[in-house]
Order: C-alpha cells, then sequence, then structure tokens
C-alpha cells in the first residue's frame, strides 16, 4: 500500500498572516475603495470630475527607522503617515493604501504571549488609517533579511485643482501649519536616550516632542481646507526640512523666498537650527496671495506667517534668511539621500 505524506499548512506562514491583515484591514470604512484586499488588483473609484493623487514612500530599518528605538507601532504609524502627509500637501483626500512589508521571519512570529512586531506594528498603522479613512487596499509580503515599509497612497482631488509646488508668484506670503522643529528634537531625545542604554519610548513615556517624531500628525483637514477655499497658490509638506524643501519650492515655482526668522513657530524643545534643518515635521508650507484672509488656525493647528516671496535671483542661493543682525542666505542643509 502507497503511503501518502501529509504535509500540514503552516499556522504561522505567509497566507495567515495575509489572513489576518485582511481581517484586521476590513475594519476601515472603505469610501471610494470598490474592491480592496483578495483579489489581483484593488479596485479604486473617485468621484466624478476626481483625479487620482497617488505618492509612495519606503521605509527601511536602519535609514528611517530603528527596531531598537521605535516601537513596532511607532513604526507602523509614520509609514503611513509619510504617505498621507503628500496628500494632504495636494489638497487629496485619502481613497486607499497598498502596503508591502519585507520582514525578518521573526517578526512575523509572536514572542511567547506578546503579538508579533507585524501585528504591533499594524495597530499604529491600522489606526492613523481609520482615523483618516483610508483602508488598506492591498500589497505584498516578503521574508527579507532587513525590514522594509513600502507605502503607496491614493488620493482624490477635484481635475485641475490640486495644491502644486509651482503656483508661487513674487509677492505672495509664506506659511506654516503648526510648530517647527519638534520631530528633530523628539529624534535627538532617542539618540540621548540611546547612550544611556534606554532607547525605546512606548506611548506612556511620551513627551510633546518624542510624539512629534514617533506619531507625526498629517494635515489633510488642513490641504483640504486650503483647497476647497481656494487660499493657497503652492503648497509642499515639510519633510526634508525647512531649509530644503523651501528650495524645492523655489525651484519648482522659479522663484525666491526671503523668511523672516522672528516668525518661526518654533517648537519649545527645539533650536533654531532644527527647526530650520531638521525634518519629519509632517506640517504644510503653502503661500498664498498678499491679500488672501487666512485663519489663525484651521481645525486647531495653528497657521503662521514666515516670509514672503521674492523674484529669482540669478545668485545660487534663493533663500534668504532676515534676522536681527542683518539678512544671510540660508542653504538647504536638511535631509538628503546620497548627499
Amino acid at each position: 500500500m502507497r503511503h501518502l505524506r501529509l504535509i500540514p499548512k503552516p499556522k504561522q506562514g505567509e497566507l495567515a498572516l495575509l489572513t489576518r491583515i485582511r481581517d484586521r484591514a476590513a475594519k476601515v470604512p472603505k469610501r471610494g475603495l470598490r474592491l480592496g484586499i483578495g483579489d489581483d488588483c484593488a479596485l479604486v473609484q473617485p468621484k466624478q470630475n476626481e483625479e487620482l493623487a497617488v505618492t509612495t514612500d519606503l521605509s527601511i530599518a536602519g535609514r528611517h527607522f530603528r527596531l531598537d528605538w521605535h516601537s513596532p507601532d511607532a513604526v507602523g504609524h509614520r509609514t503611513l503617515a509619510r504617505g498621507l502627509s503628500d496628500l494632504a500637501a495636494m489638497g487629496a483626500r485619502p481613497l486607499a493604501a497598498f502596503l508591502s512589508l519585507g520582514l525578518p521571519s521573526n517578526l512575523a512570529r509572536p514572542k511567547g504571549p506578546q503579538p508579533a512586531w507585524i501585528d504591533r506594528f499594524l495597530d499604529g498603522f491600522l489606526a492613523l488609517a481609520e482615523k483618516y479613512d483610508t483602508p488598506l487596499a492591498g500589497g505584498d509580503l516578503a521574508e527579507s533579511s532587513l525590514a522594509v515599509a513600502d507605502i503607496v497612497l491614493v488620493g482624490a482631488v477635484p481635475r485641475g485643482k490640486a495644491l502644486l509646488r509651482c503656483g508661487a508668484k513674487p509677492g505672495d506670503l509664506v506659511y506654516v501649519t503648526g510648530a517647527l522643529g519638534g520631530a528633530a528634537a523628539g529624534l535627538a531625545q532617542l539618540d540621548k536616550k540611546a547612550r544611556k542604554s534606554r532607547p525605546r519610548s512606548d506611548s506612556t513615556d511620551l513627551n510633546d516632542s518624542l510624539a512629534r517624531h514617533l506619531y507625526p500628525q498629517p494635515r489633510i483637514v488642513q490641504g483640504l481646507f486650503l483647497l476647497r477655499r481656494n487660499l493657497a497658490t503652492a503648497a509642499l509638506d515639510l519633510s526634508d526640512g525647512l531649509s530644503t524643501d523651501l528650495a524645492h519650492l523655489c525651484s519648482e515655482s522659479g522663484v525666491g523666498v526671503a523668511i523672516d526668522s522672528a516668525s518661526l513657530p518654533i517648537h519649545p524643545a527645539a533650536t533654531m537650527q532644527q527647526a530650520l534643518h531638521g525634518g519629519e515635521d509632517y506640517e504644510l508650507i503653502f503661500t498664498a496671495h498678499p491679500h488672501a484672509r487666512l485663519p489663525r488656525a484651521i481645525a486647531g493647528v495653528p497657521i503662521s506667517c514666515i516670509g514672503r516671496i521674492v523674484p529669482r535671483r540669478r545668485a545660487r542661493t534663493q533663500i534668504t534668511l532676515l534676522t536681527a543682525a542683518g539678512s544671510q542666505p540660508l542653504e538647504p542643509a536638511g535631509w538628503e539621500h546620497f548627499s
């Protein structure tokens, strides 16, 4: 008699993990998503007279987060926040998220009674997704020697109305939401803790600057407000640092900018250098016509006027910082890969 070899289905394999993710993702509302996880493609349906805004961001262990510094839920939150911030800068409403994960096998398995790293990652990711009605519509999983999270966000914006980087004109005023430098100050605190051999912070051990680094809040509501009221002439999100992101704005709009150092809304825990060059604040920088009436706050987030757009000069430096000691060129010194 021939014996058949029965191979038991692995309980912690890829299919089981996909099922766990699908079950948890199903709890997020699916407005604008006709078909989510389960088929070869998702089906996303914007409203009539809308166009799609698509962005992608890569998060790599050792570069964008550290497993010994950042709790899994913070990594999940930050992964989604990066993409949502891009949508906010365009004035887009989120429609769907696509998440691809490459993970070492130990991060996909529970540690005794403790949930697996990936489940805690999903805690942070899906909590933020639910807050902004952003369903997880698909993605990919792979075993990898390095933890990597790649996020793709799809949003919708009225046709021809998206906020762009290229619309700033001389005379426009420059505004920023929230405070600057808080995330950089929080990262510095984590580094200081690491030197004392206790780097990781959880939700019970957070001051405001640590929270701004670990759990940045994308300005979706503020971006939608600016677009719907036709207030902004140009916009982008503050991810690489004020000096570097202003350089992006100047380059795309063909202008220069004069920034008043005394008007910068610096986070109480941050230095001037962190406010100028520290990244990952995920605030919005935008320009508006000088006669536009801007509120002091949008949905509780303060709005500060920090400068003015000026004509582009032939000199290399397009950003001028106005201080009590006079004006000085401000070179981009924020984050830049491969620099």
